[in-house]
């Protein structure tokens, strides 16, 4: 029977997930096995939290190593060295002199990708230097800051042929994963309308007392521990949707964008900006000096979007208010939807009464894709209730077998331009705005390739 992890349950510790994967023993991995497979060979640009459990989950895969890591912290690189000894690998080569010692890692001639797992600002540029190395390029969320950067991002690949992948772990959620399958077998009917989002409360990640990852007080930047050092300047700075991607991403692939179906125009909207001022006077006091920071965030952003095919997208953006977390999940047709908050399906003439909602357990049992009844057990303790396995696997064999990666490099520049456009829109009064085709037409004929 199938087992199905509980959503909520992992949800509710995704917050913390990566500080225990950084002391959580590694999948088992036979050497022998690593011997017959070939061998793909990795480097990391970043072993922070999130950076040292993706190395935890590549040394679960045959074949992999890891000759060469980059990181200005040096106690982010002991853990990560340690984690290469516990699993019988060497040491790896270090690279981190200064800010650019990246540049010299990618150089190397015994790397064929590289994870890059560091501050939002860093990616394009970390991923540009492994492209024009001629090596994948895997790049964690949001894959770009600017609009120019989504740009660079297509034109580099499209200049050297070398692949970028987004690292969208919830493309592989396995809820979400089995609602795709419900789509492409048409439960839904025509697709009219998605709704999702990042709706999280981050304030215990926007700050923290210097000593913890995850809240204990009211500091960001240089005074601050990890994620508060560099990502809450991001809401002093910019207001708009600051991280699209967990929810378009999967949404995006239901619809086959960039594959037969393309994003046309967004226009966004902002609330006044309150919960992060309120946080700090709440835990450190009205004269604390943070109290007095301008943060130009609204507290919640909602970027509305029109697609070639006629569906529109509703994404919301709310991370400074205090609230459970959810993504917002809602696929309507024209037979009926599905919503994830209460797991709940609609299906016209299907459903056993009208007009009431069903537990979609069952629809969750019937529809659930062939990569999580395959590989669950592998997926156990990869992080993020198993989705971060399927990730890795994905970009791991893309390189073995010298092919494009199912989430690619239009894949990246898109879902992440939706950020700067809706700086913009906010900017010019909810104004409507273009979104590029970074695909130059190439949408029209191109064919799925997630989770096919």
């Amino acid at each position: 029977m199938t087992k199905f992890v509980n959503r909520r349950e992992f949800i509710r510790k995704s917050s913390t997930v990566l500080a225990a994967t950084a002391a959580t023993s590694l999948l088992p991995v036979s050497l022998l096995a690593q011997k017959a497979a070939p061998k793909v060979r990795l480097g990391f640009i970043g072993v922070g939290l999130r950076g040292r459990n993706h190395v935890h989950n590549a040394l679960a895969f045959p074949g992999v190593t890891i000759p060469a890591i980059c990181d200005i912290d040096p106690a982010a690189v002991a853990a990560t060295q340690k984690m290469l000894r516990e699993a019988g690998h060497k040491e790896a080569k270090v690279y981190g002199k200064n800010d650019h010692d990246f540049e010299n890692l990618v150089k190397r001639d015994d790397i064929d990708g590289v994870i890059i797992a560091t501050p939002w600002e860093w990616h394009v540029p970390m991923a540009l230097a492994a492209m024009n190395a001629r090596k994948y390029a895997g790049v964690e969320v949001s894959a770009t800051v600017k609009l120019e950067e989504s740009w660079a991002l297509v034109d580099t690949f499209e200049k050297t042929g070398s692949h970028c992948m987004i690292l969208e772990n919830v493309c592989y959620r396995r809820d979400v994963m089995a609602v795709l399958n419900m789509v492409r077998q048409n439960l839904f009917g025509e697709i009219t309308h998605l709704e999702c989002g990042y709706q999280h409360d981050l304030r215990g990640v926007k700050f923290n007392n210097g000593q913890k990852a995850y809240g204990g007080g009211v500091e960001f930047g240089p005074k601050a521990f990890s994620e508060a050092k560099w990502r809450t300047q991001h809401s002093v700075d910019r207001n708009g949707d600051l991280y699209p991607t967990h929810g378009l991403g999967p949404v995006a692939e239901m619809i086959n964008i960039n594959r037969g179906n393309q994003f046309l125009y967004l226009t966004s909207m902002a609330t006044k900006s309150r919960g992060l001022h309120k946080y700090i006077v709440d835990n450190g006091g009205e004269n604390h000096p943070n109290a007095k920071v301008n943060f130009k965030l609204g507290d919640i952003v909602q970027t509305m979007i029109k697609c070639a095919n006629g569906e529109t997208i509703l994404i919301t953006h709310d991370t400074n208010s205090p609230r459970p977390y959810s993504l917002g999940f809602r696929v309507q047709g024209t037979n009926g939807l599905w919503m994830d908050d209460g797991d709940k399906i609609y299906i016209e003439k299907v459903s056993k009464t009208n007009d009431e909602w069903e537990p979609d357990t069952e629809y969750m049992k019937k529809y659930d894709h062939k990569l999580w009844s395959q590989f669950e057990k592998e997926a156990e303790g990869a992080g993020h209730g198993g989705m971060d396995y399927f990730v890795m696997r994905d970009f791991v064999e893309a390189i073995r077998n010298k092919t494009a990666p199912p989430i690619d490099v239009y894949d990246a520049a898109a879902w992440s331009a939706i950020s700067p456009l809706s700086e913009q829109s906010i900017a010019q009064n909810s104004a409507s705005i273009p979104i590029p085709d970074f695909t130059r037409g190439k949408w029209k004929n191109r064919q799925p390739a997630f989770a096919v």
